[in-house]
């Protein structure tokens, strides 16, 4: 778990609309689109997101993507692993035994055990995949939208629909959810 990139905001944002949107599966420019984020960069996401079985594709002018499984059983820690891989967050360079004192040969007690500074970071590492692990997308949803008036989750489920409907027909739909 190297530095958190942009993606996996893009991603956990995403996510927790279609824990809002339950069996209606929303294509990727639509969760894009809403959000004003790049709908190529996203697109690029979710068959990471779909491989790890945390979303589900359907093919088709309504397809999309919905939630593989309940919102509860998909933690944060399940998104990073997805997005980022399962990288460490921290390299051990060795660098204790490149001093310039061992002339190229380091002495056994200079490297032995594990480094100070990498047992450092493998304990902070070990502290935020447990905090990632303990917080599913259920449980920040049910905070999520607390600063939106109560309106807002209806607009967002008319722009959604909307988008839906004209993706059926020939009208253009609009670009941005209605006040």
């Amino acid at each position: 778990m190297a530095h958190l990139t942009v993606s996996v905001e893009y991603g956990i944002h995403c996510l927790l609309w279609l824990v809002s949107s339950g069996d209606t599966p929303l294509s990727s420019r639509d969760l894009a689109e809403l959000q004003g984020i790049s709908p190529s960069f996203l697109a690029k996401i979710f068959p990471r997101l779909e491989k790890a079985e945390i979303v589900a594709a359907s093919e088709g002018v309504r397809g999309g993507y919905r939630l593989a499984r309940p919102p509860e059983e998909i933690s944060f820690l399940d998104i990073v692993d997805a997005i980022e891989g399962d990288k460490p967050l921290f390299d051990c360079q060795e660098v204790r035994g490149r001093c310039a004192l061992f002339d190229g040969n380091p002495p056994e007690w200079s490297t032995a055990g594990v480094c100070a500074v990498h047992a450092v970071m493998l304990r902070a590492e070990k502290a935020m995949r447990a905090t990632l692990a303990q917080e599913t997308l259920a449980s920040v949803a049910a905070g999520f939208g607390r600063k939106a008036p109560p309106e807002f989750g209806g607009d967002v489920e008319r722009w959604i629909r909307e988008r839906i409907e004209a993706r059926g027909s020939s009208r253009t739909p609009r670009t941005r959810p209605v006040p």
